[in-house]
């Protein structure tokens, strides 16, 4: 149990295909936002799951299968964008999440995002990226690195952890500090943990977003950007691109701040998220 904003934020588990899908949430009710990591886990949603509560939403942080604090592995096919937004569809389903819903998606949880509005598996009522993978973006060279079977069946897990430690600390930006670091490596520490990553990143695929294009260039669902403006993984340009061509879409740039914002600037990510959801 953490504390945000003086929010008392709860870790919780619902079964999934007969597996623990761990998340964060918050004991309220209130319209539910679901908040998607990419190739880190729930803890990047941490810092701005108080603020959104105090908004009378109904944050939820879910753990993909076989990272962060969930249960099962992923595998080549199930590491998929479409394969992991289903599996988010059965999630919602599991908490008995019906009728409209806010989604935010962060980094390739920003893939799955798009797709489960494009393709309609959720009634997404608003969308929300932040610094998200979009168009060709991704997999960026320390993901692609991983989609080499031979580099995949080589490295240990010592060199992992290294690689991971290097672009988390590059990640978070000025909010690296050893402790906070830490935090966001320890699941990485588990060899079911370690494999799913390396199926999600050897899954990593562009096509995935760019196939979305047609229907995203006609949907006039309101949508959000929210970009920490010094991210060198998924660059600014990538956001302005997005926010021009694709209907009904704001983007509010954040300052001084990398490719995990909600560490940088929490409070402002929150609001922007909050007053989006609100609106």
């Amino acid at each position: 149990m953490n504390k945000s904003n003086a929010t008392t934020v709860l870790r919780t588990a619902v079964d999934v295909d007969g597996r623990q899908a761990s998340y964060l949430t918050v004991d309220q009710d209130g319209p539910v936002v679901l908040l998607l990591h990419g190739t880190y886990w729930s803890r990047v949603w941490q810092p701005v799951l108080g603020g959104l509560a105090e908004a009378g939403l109904r944050p939820v942080a879910v753990d993909l299968p076989g990272l962060g604090r969930s249960g099962g592995e992923l595998d080549l096919a199930t590491a998929t964008v479409p394969a992991l937004a289903e599996w988010v569809a059965r999630f919602a389903s599991a908490l008995r999440i019906s009728g409209p819903v806010f989604v935010a998606g962060h980094d390739i949880g920003g893939a799955i995002a798009q797709h489960l509005l494009v393709r309609d598996r959720l009634h997404v009522a608003r969308l929300a990226l932040v610094n998200s993978v979009t168009y060709d973006s991704w997999p960026v060279s320390s993901v692609a690195h991983f989609r080499d079977p031979e580099a995949v069946a080589a490295i240990t897990a010592e060199e992992l952890l290294a690689a991971r430690r290097k672009a988390v600390t590059t990640a978070l930006a000025g909010a690296a500090a050893e402790p906070l670091i830490g935090e966001y490596l320890e699941p990485w520490r588990e060899a079911g943990v370690r494999r799913s990553w390396m199926h999600l990143a050897g899954a990593a695929d562009y096509r995935y977003t760019m196939e979305l294009l047609p229907a995203l260039l006609q949907s006039t669902t309101p949508k959000l950007l929210i970009w920490g403006e010094d991210d060198v993984f998924q660059k600014v340009a990538y956001a302005e691109r997005f926010a021009a061509e694709i209907p009904n879409t704001a983007l509010v740039r954040i300052p001084d701040a990398g490719h995990i914002p909600m560490e940088n600037a929490p409070d402002q990510v929150a609001r922007a998220l909050a007053d989006f959801f609100t609106a």
